[in-house]
Order: C-alpha cells, then structure tokens, then sequence
C-alpha cells in the first residue's frame, strides 16, 4: 500500500516539494487541455526560469490560451468579451506567452503533440519542439523521455473534507497509462502531483483514484479562477449542410464519435431534429437533395447511440439530454454476447439498465454550461458516464478487444479535415510547409479502428471552399505536400454538396465521387487534372447537377428554414449576448470583405448609422470621437445593416 501524500495549501510549497523530491533535470508531464494545472505550472516555471541549473523540459498538448483581442474593431468586440468570460484572474500560461515571442529561456523546453489551432503558427520554438504523434503513443513516448514527473488538476469528492479518494474528471486520458509505460520499461515510477480544483465536476467510476495515487495534493486558497470556456463558434449554412448530410450515415442502435466545432455542433443539431422533430429534419434534407430525405431508416432514436469519443463536448451533453444517447454497454463480455445473439434475458436486462454506460470519453472541454451540466447530473446519469484511459478509447488492441467489438457495433467516427485529395487522402493537422496548425490527435485512431471494425465507417467532414487574403480556393485539390491520413485508408468524406464514400474504390470512381462534391468554380480544374494524369476517360463529362454546388444555391435553399428558426446559429447555446450574436455575425462579414475594402469604405462613409444603438453601445461608438471612430462606427453600421 502506497504512504499518504503529502497535503500543501501553497503552490510555492508544492514547487519547493517538486524541487526537493526530483534531482536533476526535470521532465514534467501535464494533462491537455482543462486537467493543466496552470497556476503551478506558472510557479514551477517561474521558479526554473531563475535557475539555469535545472532544465525543465514540459511534456503536454492543447495549452489554452484566451484568444488575444488584437486592434480595432475586434478589440472592442473581443476585449470586454474575454473579459466577461473568462474572468479577469484567469491565469494565461507564462510559457505560452513566452512561446509566442520565441522568449523561453535556453534551459526551458516545451514538448507538444497536440497545439491550440493555429495559434502557434508563428512560433518558432513551439513548431521545432512539436512532436507528431498518434494519442495511443503518447504514454509510450513519455517514458521514453524520462519522465520523472505528473502534474495534474483533479475533483475533491463531495463532502468528504480528507478525501479517500479524487477524481481525475476531465483528464483520464494519459497519466495511468504514463505510470504502465514508465514501469514497463524499468524506470522509477515519477512524482505525482495533484492540484486540487472545487469548480471540476466529480465523476466517478473509473475516473476516480485512491488519494494515494499522488505523492502531493496542494489545495490553493481562493479565490479560484473560473475553468477555461471554449467559446461556441456560429453555425454557418455550409457548416449545417455538412452536418445534416452526416447525420444520415448515423444508425439507429449504433455508436458515435464525434469532434469539436461548427461542424459537429451542426452534426449534434441535426441528430437532435432526426430524434425530437422528424418532418422538418426530412424536408431540409431534401432543401439539400439529399438522396437520404426519405430513407425508412432516418426515423427517430428508439435504441439509441452509445457515445464513445476521445473528447467529450457540447454535442453529447445536447444528445443525452434529449435522449438520443442511450444505448448502454457494460464490461461483460458474456452479457455482451447474450444482448449481441438475442439470448440476454430479464435479468441481464436489468444488470444493463442498472450498470450500463452510454458514453465513454478521456477527456472533455466546452463552454461553462458543459461544466455546469456535468456538476449538477443526476445520479442515475453521472453512472451512465465513464472517463477510459485514450487507451481503452481510441484502440482495439489488448486483452479486452472481443468486448470492445461487441460495445463498438456500426460505429461512426466523425471528425474533420482541412484538405482532402481527388484520390482520397486527407490533410488534418499541418501545412504543406511543415508547420503545425493543431496534431493528429486520434483522428488516425479512429480511421484506422474504422477499418478494423466490420460495420464501422470514417467520416471526414470538410468546407468545400475556404477563404484567406481575399481569395477563395478549393479544401478539395488533386494533391497536397502534406498528408494525415493516407488514401489507402480514404473511406467517407462530406462537405455540405454532399457524401462521398470512397472506401474500397478505384482511382478513376474516387475522383468522380470527390468533384462531386467540390464547389462548381474548381471542379473542372480538378476534372481536367485528374484526365491530364490518366486517372480519369479523357470522354467524362460532369453531370449537370454540379452546377449548383455553389454558396449562394445552398444558402437559397436553407433560407426558408433559417428564416423558422429551425437551424439557428448557435444550436447548442451561445456565449455571447444577444447584441454579441449580432456583432460577430456583423465583424465576420466585414471580414469576409477584406478583399473589397475600398468599396465596403465609401458604402460605409456614405450609408446611414445604425439604428441598433445597443451595438453601438457594446462597441463604444455610439459617440464616435475623430476620423478612426468615426470610420469604425461606419463600418459596423453597414455591416450591421447587412447582415440584419
């Protein structure tokens, strides 16, 4: 039995502990994302920074970091916003900052497989010391490390003021199977530390560990600084036509895994109409001409999904509240089998209703309503939730892989893509450059598990089109200098003209199937190339429905259930006030216009003012003062004007 640990209040005492108990250079691990404990973190950085004579090399991913406001009228949109939101003491990472500026001291290094998106594209130090990993490998190379120490955020139990035990909540993810990778090499077992957090919600189960498991757990006093809140992102039209035409690749009794983003709110939302309001999913399924709007299959939920994904969000808590996500699995191989083969009985029944769980996940992060909703579940359904190790949830490999295939029965694994290839190969992570947008993460886990999985599919959700420095290219090209998942693992890809399932298909079939659901304005530049390399009859001739894969087509067709409310912007709630919704949807349209800033001027300067003075009052230039506020207050008055 291993000793109690020792119980600190200070975190200055906890670097002290730290400092005292691991020799030599430090090779520390922290979970990603919320489990990061950010105020020792910055005190153990703090303290290092001081002292060359011992080098500190952080092991982590996802630092969040609140966004920057930047300058004009984003900074007086962004700057009371993140204020509000994520608090004034929120405590922003030192070694992020220092990231940023290429300022790390020399003895301080900073090892990430997963990055914030795109927020360190511009760092040197942070792209040099990026490491390329699949989540299952990530335990394995720890150990390779030396790792010698874990810091890690977690959930006191409720009532219980000497806790037996705590929660490790939002980040199951890693540290156990650090510990089994650091052992199974031979190596000492390495310093855990635990830093108590009372706003993490306590789950139980599996997530829960005997308060020995650490060898310090430092409660700092209050006050606490809120837990990091994703901000919901606005649901756009091509965003709401890649997620309904998703949603008809999603079975009945089956199992879901989904990402993070507009793209997956719009998917949840559209699995949410399929349950609770069936005729007006079908008609905006066929606004869209969607091959599956009269599918019999599409009725609502009577099984139910089991969710079984990496990352729990704001999806699944929508879809466990209205009842989509309720298939439960146990860890019974026999009861599995017996539910499989139609042999369960009464009393296996009743063992599932009472023991089962209907969603499993390594980790979760959202908006504070995700956190608030997790605190405050009812018993029966804080049991039905298990936090797994990304062992148990991204791979089939191991002991425990018959039960997983029983659990995983027609499995969708959703996630997205920046650029997809005519012949099916996907660009998830990075530039053609080399430099990192975000990691791979578990995408290739679950492509690869799709595979694997007798009726599994890989869903990869992409934007035909995206825009930057005032062009519009195509996310759907002949080829690409840098690929995530290769196209011999190309298996399904939606963007919001439509499906392409490409699993097991000839070059020639492939291409055909991608220009069908690229934006017209490239498709016969992706067609002529594809003949030019013999991959397609040089007699080919695209069908004439093509034509209308075009923006403007797509957002004719679902203005009808726009204008109902049907497909509103933030279909899993928003966190901006009603007068922030009608700012971003304003800010993001004179966005969009960058490339016409000279006409979008003299339309601004010689329009009217608006007449929503609350925006102009959020904004603070309701009295404009000089030419630049005046100019700004312009700008918003058109672009709140147009986008009314």
């Amino acid at each position: 039995m291993r000793p109690a640990p020792t119980f600190l209040a200070s975190l200055d005492d906890t670097v002290d502990a730290l400092l005292a108990r691991v020799p030599g250079p430090l090779h520390v691990g922290a979970p990603l994302g919320l489990g990061k404990p950010h105020r020792l973190l910055n005190a153990l950085v703090r303290r290092v920074a001081a002292d060359p004579s011992r080098p500190l090399h952080l092991y982590t991913a996802l630092s969040l970091d609140p966004p920057d406001p930047g300058d004009g009228l984003q900074a007086r949109f962004l700057g009371p916003f993140v204020r509000n939101h994520f608090g004034d003491d929120f405590p922003r990472l030192a070694y992020v900052e220092a990231l940023r500026r290429d300022a790390l001291p020399p003895h301080i290094e900073v090892e990430e497989f997963y990055l914030q998106s795109g927020a360190l594209l511009g760092s040197s130090a942070a792209q040099r010391r990026y490491t390329s990993l699949n989540y299952t490998h990530v335990a394995r190379t720890l150990a390779e490390r030396g790792l010698n120490c874990i810091v890690q955020k977690v959930a006191r139990e409720p009532g219980e003021a000497a806790p037996a035990r705590l929660s490790l909540s939002c980040n199951t993810d890693v540290t156990l199977d650090a510990l089994d990778a650091v052992a199974a090499r031979g190596g000492p077992r390495p310093l855990l530390i635990a830093e108590i957090d009372p706003a993490l919600p306590w789950l139980g189960g599996s997530a829960a560990v005997p308060v020995e498991l650490f060898d310090v757990v430092v409660a700092p006093p209050g006050p606490h600084p809120r837990l990091f809140g994703l901000p919901r992102q606005p649901v756009g039209d091509a965003d709401y036509a890649i997620g309904f035409h998703a949603s008809t690749l999603v079975r009945d009794g089956g199992t879901l895994q989904i990402g993070i983003g507009a793209l997956a709110d719009a998917l949840s939302h559209a699995l949410v109409l399929r349950h609770t309001d069936n005729p007006s999913y079908r008609q905006i399924l066929r606004a869209l001409g969607s091959p599956h709007a009269d599918d019999p299959a599409l009725t609502p939920f009577a099984s139910g999904l089991y969710g079984c994904s990496e990352m729990i969000n704001e999806g699944f808590r929508r879809l466990v509240q209205v009842g989509v996500l309720k298939r439960k699995v146990v860890d019974d191989l026999a009861l599995m089998q017996r539910l499989a083969d139609g042999s369960a009985d009464a009393d296996d029944r009743a063992r599932l209703a009472r023991d089962g769980e209907f969603l499993h996940g390594a980790f979760y992060l959202g908006s504070p309503e995700l956190y608030a909703w997790l605190r405050e579940l009812p018993d029966d359904e804080r049991r039905a939730i298990g936090m797994r190790r990304v062992s148990a949830i991204n791979d089939l490999d191991g002991p425990d892989e018959p039960l997983k295939r029983l659990q995983r029965r027609e499995a969708r694994f959703f996630n997205t893509c920046m650029m997809a290839t005519a012949l099916g190969a996907a660009t998830s992570d990075a530039l053609e450059s080399g430099r990192v947008v975000s990691g791979v993460g578990g995408q290739y886990n679950f492509v690869a598990m799709a595979h694997a999985l007798p009726d599994a599919r890989s869903v990869l959700l992409l934007r035909a089109t995206r825009d930057s420095g005032g062009r519009t290219t195509s996310n759907v090209v002949w080829s690409y200098g840098h690929t995530t998942i290769p196209r011999h693992l190309r298996d399904v890809y939606v963007s919001e003209y439509g499906v392409a399932d490409v699993r097991g298909r000839a070059d020639e079939d492939c291409a055909i199937a991608m220009a069908a659901i690229t934006d017209a304005r490239f498709q016969a530049g992706l067609v002529a190339t594809a003949q030019a390399n013999g991959k397609l009859r040089r007699d080919f001739a695209a069908p004439p429905r093509w034509a209308e894969n075009t923006p403007e087509a797509l957002r004719e067709r679902l203005a009808p259930h726009r204008a109902a409310g049907t497909l509103p912007d933030y279909p899993l709630g928003s966190d901006f006030t009603p007068v922030e919704q009608r700012l971003a949807k304003a800010l993001a349209w004179l966005k969009a216009h960058t490339d016409h800033k000279l006409q979008i001027a003299v339309r601004a300067m010689t329009g009217r003012s608006t007449d929503d003075a609350e925006a102009l009052q959020r904004m603070q230039l309701e009295r404009p003062q000089g030419p630049q506020e005046w100019l700004e207050s312009r700008l918003l008055s058109l672009a709140l004007r147009v986008t009314a």
